[in-house]
């Protein structure tokens, strides 16, 4: 039985073994390894069919499994000969061959070094007790925490990941949208020139919103390049302070540095100040911001070329269009950017580019590139500190970056202004010279525009709003705070949810025009009135987000806090149109109160609040019976009527003789003896309460005259 299983069994073998035979010819994974060559086959499997995995066959005897293992160490001793096939069931079973596996290397010294000081570090690392623990948790919170590299760079990182993260990137707008919004606003700039000043007032709707000054002995240094001298570098405020030869120091910080130009951004790690910088380096700048109280102006080394179209970034790797234009345009617009721009460069389209020829964003382009190419050569000459570009005076600057398609009309007081701006619109957009306007030499466009009364409104510190409402704005060094009230508004109909929405809604477009005609900047908080419903809320903000839409300055809205606080921020450029028609109190310095050494005692004119005790030395004296003229004369005649009847009948008697008088000395007899009959009432009246004494007390202990001597009637 044993013999006939064992036969049975090794007829499926021999005929895969027939099949491997046949195919193994034509396999060059199975000539390499009848070559003895040791490598496994990558691409052929080692079991290629399993018939013996259905049907289970016997056990072998121990002795055919020694047999088989002499065979195959046999064949693999002769490298020339082929390997007889191998059954199914051995392939399944055996262990595999030590020769088709991969050479064992073992690891350098070094990784075998470290793994081992790693896992002693570990395992002879003290164990803490929970107490312990507790401990150095709270040490390392209250301990302060270093940020690697810059910590301003880290904040502009993180400024860009939360713009990215909350959604606030701007959308852009269609076209539809862009000609609506042109269409719904009629804008006028008005110039007016005088001696020492020349005034640009921006209106919109016959309101105005926007106002520069531009004097001739108090030019801006924004946009003035410099090349300047490192006078002091401070690592741990990431800043480095320069000279440019404008008496105080500018700031230069690690965030405004130009990486790729300096030393520093070619080797890896952290980027730091101190090892970019040096002292007394020569260093070219760009001013950002001009100096404010005791702050110096900013710098910054990232050098931009403003035009007329466009803003010309040398060494600039991207490009940007303003997202004011609508799709359509900014796709055109990118086009010839790709044609015209050079790869050394990069460019900021304005929104004045909308409709500008290829020809005219050539000629802005190829200008612009001559200008640096000349800066560029004279910072080579050039010895720190000094001045190597200059931006025009404040008149020109405002027609090219404000002035455009969208104002109806520009109205100029004044001959010098006038040149000016056709000679520079002449150069750069000569389809503006028709909507120039010249105004009469003896007239104020200032005052047909009521342009004066809207700054002195915007001067004031309470804003009232057209439906009754009131603004309230304060400064303060670390941000300004907008409340908004009711005031006279009351609503018409509804509830208070509408009511308080409707003044929410109107306040939020005025305060949008007090921020740019007052040129505020920094940190602004508004406070709304509150309103339950969240679409209201959001009404609000995007009302509020639409009015800030026509402000080219840079600004941001931060989400609604807790509170119902609305938060912004805006760009601050110049001083403002608070500080520009002000000066500070020479007694208060701008405080608003004058403090003094001592307690002030404040009179009842001045506060209502009770007077304090002590307080009665200063205060003046007050007669207990001060009586005018007209009151002794009402008082003389109803004496008459009260007082003893002899002295009625005195007067009866003496009426004829003083009748026959003159009509003066009549009127003297009369008024001495009203005279008379006054004195004889003012005795009677009681004496003036004396310090400390009430009213009551007083009215107690008077007596009437009447009491003492009951009067007789004078009609007998």
């Amino acid at each position: 039985m044993v013999a006939k299983k064992i036969e049975d069994t090794t007829e499926p073998q021999a005929k895969t073994a027939t099949k491997k035979a046949a195919s193994a010819p034509q396999s060059p994974a199975g000539e390499a390894h009848t070559a003895g060559s040791g490598k496994k086959p990558a691409d052929k499997k080692p079991v290629a069919k399993k018939p013996a995995a259905k049907k289970p066959a016997a056990k072998k005897p121990a002795s055919d499994k020694a047999s088989g293992k002499q065979a195959r160490a046999a064949q693999a001793n002769k490298p020339g000969e082929k390997p007889s096939a191998v059954s199914t069931k051995d392939l399944v079973f055996h262990a595999p061959d030590p020769a088709l596996l991969p050479v064992f290397t073992p690891a350098p010294e070094e990784s075998q070094s470290e793994g081992t000081v790693r896992r002693r570090s570990r395992a002879n690392r003290p164990t803490l007790s929970p107490e312990e623990k507790k401990a150095k948790a709270a040490a390392e919170a209250s301990t302060p925490q270093k940020v690697r590299g810059s910590t301003r760079l880290e904040a502009k990182r993180q400024r860009r990941r939360d713009g990215r993260d909350g959604g606030r990137r701007r959308q852009s707008v269609t076209e539809s949208e862009f000609l609506a919004r042109r269409e719904s606003v009629d804008r006028v700039m008005v110039v007016r020139e005088r001696t020492d000043r020349t005034q640009i007032a921006v209106l919109e709707d016959n309101v105005v919103v926007e106002h520069y000054v531009a004097r001739a002995e108090e030019s801006s240094l924004i946009g003035n390049v410099y090349l300047g001298r490192v006078q002091n570098v401070l690592p741990s405020m990431e800043a480095a302070f320069v000279d440019i030869g404008r008496g105080r120091n500018a700031v230069l910080y690690s965030g405004e540095v130009d990486w790729e130009a300096a030393s520093e951004g070619e080797t890896p790690g952290p980027r730091k100040i101190e090892l970019a910088l040096k002292t007394g380096d020569s260093v070219l700048v760009q001013v950002t911001k001009d100096p404010v109280g005791h702050k110096g102006a900013r710098l910054t080394s990232q050098i931009s070329l403003p035009g007329r179209y466009l803003v010309y970034v040398p060494g600039g790797s991207m490009n940007g269009i303003s997202r004011k234009l609508p799709d359509t345009e900014r796709a055109r617009l990118k086009t010839i950017l790709k044609k015209i721009l050079p790869e050394t460069a990069g460019v900021i389209v304005r929104t004045a580019a909308e409709g500008a020829t290829e020809e005219q964003l050539t000629m802005d382009v190829e200008r612009l590139h001559k200008q640096w190419e000349a800066l560029s050569a004279q910072t080579e000459k050039a010895q720190a500190p000094d001045m190597l570009h200059s931006e025009p005076d404040l008149l020109v600057k405002i027609i090219r970056d404000v002035f455009n398609e969208d104002f109806h009309k520009l109205v100029i007081s004044g001959t010098h202004a006038h040149s000016t701006i056709e000679k520079y619109l002449s150069s750069v957009a000569p389809d503006l010279i028709a909507r120039m306007e010249a105004y009469a030499p003896d007239g104020d466009p200032f005052v047909e525009y009521r342009v004066g009364e809207g700054i002195a409104k915007a001067l004031d510190r309470k804003v009232w709003l057209p439906s009754g409402g009131s603004l309230v704005i304060d400064r303060t060094e670390a941000m300004t705070v907008v409340d908004v009230n009711t005031g006279k508004f009351v609503g018409s109909g509804g509830n208070l949810e509408e009511t308080v929405t409707k003044n929410n809604v109107e306040a939020a477009e005025e305060i949008v025009r007090q921020l740019r005609l007052r040129d505020i900047g920094g940190i602004i908080v508004i406070d709304f009135i509150d309103m339950v419903l969240e679409s209201n809320r959001d009404l609000v903000v995007q009302r509020l987000m639409e009015c800030l839409s026509r402000d080219r300055t840079k600004h941001q809205v931060a989400e609604v806090t807790s509170l119902g606080l609305v938060q912004m921020t805006r760009k601050k450029l110049g001083l403002g149109l608070l500080e520009t028609f002000s000066e500070a109190c020479e007694t208060c310095q701008g405080r608003g109160v004058v403090v003094n050494g001592e307690p002030v005692t404040k009179s009842k004119s001045d506060s209502s609040p009770r007077r304090k005790k002590g307080s009665a030395k200063s205060a003046p004296k007050i007669e207990p019976h001060g009586i005018t003229e007209d009151a002794r004369n009402a008082i003389a005649q109803i004496a008459k009527s009260t007082v003893h009847s002899a002295s009625a009948q005195t007067t009866a008697n003496a009426a004829p003789v003083a009748a026959e008088e003159k009509p003066t000395r009549g009127r003297k007899k009369s008024s001495s003896a009203e005279v008379g009959v006054l004195d004889s009432v003012l005795a009677a009246l009681p004496e003036a309460p004396g310090q400390g004494q009430s009213k009551r007390r007083r009215r107690a202990s008077s007596v009437p005259v009447s009491a003492e001597s009951p009067p007789e009637s004078p009609q007998k």
